[in-house]
């Protein structure tokens, strides 16, 4: 039977319709609105928070589907709110001032005034957390060999890990070490192409976070980077408050003068008020200091993740990260997997100016 246009019933059914889609759309927005709160407002929360905040990003897909479920509908009231949770979404995802830190490093240099830059040593880093000591050591090795990485960072370093990474060659790529492993998740370790010397390790974090001294050399000038190995406490139950601790002391480091770099497992993500507390360089910030810029979140990698690497049924999350000072170029970032470890291996491209 054909239905006449305009037919009673046909609006009818159209009303139900739109009436059906709309509740759906409001249940899918509602835990979208409670995460985008709690992501939003910087305060102290619990455990259980601060473990859903690291897995924001995610939540574009479903603002996503909550506008298209509310467009049916035709509600103003209903696809405007739903509009805007989506923007925020990707505001985060993308604020403006990364995007303006990324068009500044591309065109970094290549004004005309790029031959008179101070000189620069170009370095490639990498960081793992090896998984308390399980990371595959010929894996990592041949990470560093085709990489070209002259600077490696690792976490959870135990002595037998130390073993196997000398027996797959490692010392001969990278020779100088300075290495405190142990067993557990204690343990860490740099190695380098260059000289290394150590400068102070952070007061008071759970595990051991040092700071040390790489001695580069770029057209015939000395460079100096002050490169801080981090391993922050995970926010697990009853944690969350050494967590933050650690955070913030890291901010002592953030803020030292000079070229930085903090390279490591950072047990937080971008959307963790508190880690981008650290990148703005906290209260103790000197006038005139840039923010510290993320490797990850300015090469729009938000969506690659470190963590989890190891089968676990949940999305991934970015909260191991190369962190430097904002006159250090940055360049090349890529995640690599590695055997044997919960974790990827970070990778970047630095270039430090001469001066730092």
């Amino acid at each position: 039977m054909t239905v006449p246009l305009g037919d009673p019933g046909s609006r009818v059914t159209g009303r139900r319709a739109r009436r059906l889609w709309l509740p759906s759309a409001l249940l899918v927005a509602a835990p979208v609105v409670v995460l985008s709160f709690f992501r939003a407002v910087p305060a102290a929360w619990p455990t259980p928070v601060v473990q859903l905040v690291a897995f924001t990003p995610w939540l574009v897909f479903p603002a996503a589907a909550a506008l298209l479920l509310a467009l049916p509908s035709r509600r103003s009231w209903a696809v405007l709110p739903a509009a805007v949770l989506l923007a925020v979404q990707f505001f985060w995802l993308y604020p403006p001032d990364v995007l303006l830190e990324r068009r500044e490093g591309q065109l970094q240099g290549r004004g005309p005034d790029a031959s008179a830059a101070a000189p620069a040593a170009e370095l490639k880093v990498m960081s793992l957390n090896a998984g308390v000591g399980g990371a595959d050591a010929a894996g990592v090795v041949r990470l560093v060999r085709d990489n070209g990485v002259s600077l490696l960072a690792v976490q959870e370093l135990s002595p037998a890990l130390e073993k196997r990474l000398d027996a797959e060659g490692l010392g001969g790529l990278l020779p100088n070490r300075i290495s405190h492993s142990q067993g557990g998740a204690s343990g860490g370790g740099v190695y380098s192409n260059r000289p290394l010397a150590p400068l102070d390790t952070v007061a008071g974090s759970a595990f051991r976070i040092p700071t040390l001294q790489l001695s580069l050399e770029a057209g015939g000038r000395p460079v100096a980077l002050a490169v801080t190995n981090v391993h922050t406490q995970a926010p697990v139950e009853g944690e969350a408050p050494q967590w933050r601790s650690d955070l913030a002391l890291l901010g002592s480091v953030a803020t030292r003068p000079g070229n930085v770099l903090l390279l490591g497992d950072f047990n937080a993500t971008f959307d963790h008020a508190e880690f981008r507390r650290l990148l703005a360089g906290g209260p103790g910030k000197p006038a005139g200091a840039g923010r510290l810029v993320d490797a990850g979140v300015v090469a729009l990698a938000r969506f690659v993740p470190t963590w989890p690497k190891d089968g676990q049924w949940l999305p991934g999350v970015v909260i191991d990260h190369i962190v430097a000072s904002p006159d250090v170029r940055i360049s090349g970032y890529s995640v690599q997997s590695v055997a044997g470890t919960d974790h990827a291996a970070v990778l970047a491209t630095l270039s430090v100016p001469a001066g730092g």
